[in-house]
């Protein structure tokens, strides 16, 4: 298969490709306007991991900075502005496929604070803030899917916001997700919204399950053991297809969807292969199914036109094999809910640990710049 033949391949199949990164130098450099016309991408994903790299290697973000140090803005407030210039940015850059797409596609995500992600209140009030900033209609809010955020979401959505949900590594959570959004189209209507202006996907990690399985697995060591490494991760997404499939032909979906909502796709995230023995492009080409998307960094992007073999659906074929991997795994004692509850707890850390060195580094730069420009 030759070059772009993959990435073409897997959006005729109905997965939207979506690139995991941002920057104000891809941006400005025409270098996303490049991916979308030549590598098939058709939206963004931001985390606060993700700004933390772009701003703190400095590039395109001086002056901006410069600016808000001479305005004394907070260092919360610097950050919010900086954030949602390189969104709305990169949504006007994508505004051409988001109409082209009948809204579906040319998406851009920004999360919330995730000092927030416990915060019921705090999550709401930021994300109606976050909207607002970007004012993009083309802007998705990434919310997490913590107990807390549930609410959260179906709030945001009976106000009209489109909304990320990230953050998800459990079936059962994945559940709650969907149900939360459909309450949240349900009070929409009653208020008298638009249901068809409303959009959402739920992130559905994928990496990281088999990393922390596979410890798992390993420190076990048995040849049972070993025989399901690299299995648990896609088994999981496997069956959260399987979850949309029944969510989606229910009566309640129905209803919705004959007034105008739209299913709330799977995405697929962190699909950058952690284990070097595995195929780096594993959790794309193994977890193709209509109506998906897959969120890439851009390692895993290239190496999927490069060497990429897309072979159609390869997700709701699984389902049997799919749970019986889960069911072999607790057999051998790993225990399914103790680690998608520490993988949620970690996947929260990280952002606000990100976050948290990403605010240290802009109050730094501001506090430089202020004193050079005194």
């Amino acid at each position: 298969m030759s070059k772009t033949d993959a990435l073409k391949r897997l959006s005729d199949e109905g997965v939207a490709i979506w690139l995991d990164d941002l920057s104000r130098r891809r941006i400005a450099s025409g270098d996303l306007a490049g991916l979308i016309e030549g590598r098939q991408v058709v939206g963004v994903t931001t985390n606060p991991a993700i700004f933390q790299k772009a701003i703190s290697g400095g590039d395109g973000y001086e002056e901006q900075l410069t600016e808000l140090a001479a305005r004394k803005v907070t260092v919360d407030e610097a950050l919010r502005m900086i954030t949602t210039v390189d969104v709305r940015d990169a949504a006007d850059v994508l505004r051409p496929v988001y109409e082209a797409s009948g809204g579906a596609d040319g998406r851009v995500s920004i999360e919330v604070d995730p000092r927030f992600a416990h915060d019921t209140a705090a999550t709401i009030a930021e994300a109606k803030q976050l909207a607002w900033l970007v004012d993009r209609p083309n802007a998705l809010i990434k919310i997490p899917a913590t107990r807390a955020g549930l609410p959260a979401i179906t709030e945001v959505i009976a106000q009209g916001i489109s909304v990320n949900v990230t953050l998800i590594f459990s079936l059962e959570r994945y559940r709650e997700v969907m149900d939360a959004y459909q309450a949240g189209l349900e009070r929409a209507k009653a208020a008298g919204l638009d249901l068809s202006a409303i959009y959402s996907v739920a992130s559905f990690f994928v990496s990281r399950v088999d990393t922390e399985v596979d410890k798992r697995l390993d420190a076990i060591g048995t040849d049972a053991a070993k025989a399901l490494k690299g299995r648990a991760a896609l088994a999981n997404a496997r069956l959260a297809y399987q979850a949309f499939e029944e969510v989606v032909a229910a009566d309640r979906w129905q209803a919705l969807s004959r007034e105008g909502a739209n299913p709330q796709r799977p995405l697929w995230a962190s699909t950058g292969v952690k284990d070097p023995a595995y195929p780096d492009t594993l959790y794309v080409t193994e977890l193709v199914a209509p109506g998906t998307v897959n969120t890439m960094p851009e390692p895993t992007l290239l190496a999927t036109e490069d060497h990429g073999v897309v072979s159609g659906d390869t997700v709701t074929g699984g389902y049997a094999q799919a749970r019986a991997d889960l069911d072999a795994l607790g057999e051998l004692g790993v225990s399914y809910d103790e680690v998608v509850q520490l993988l949620e707890d970690e996947g929260v850390a990280k952002f606000e640990q990100a976050w948290q060195e990403l605010l240290d580094s802009t109050e730094a730069a501001l506090a430089r710049l202020a004193a050079k420009g005194a």
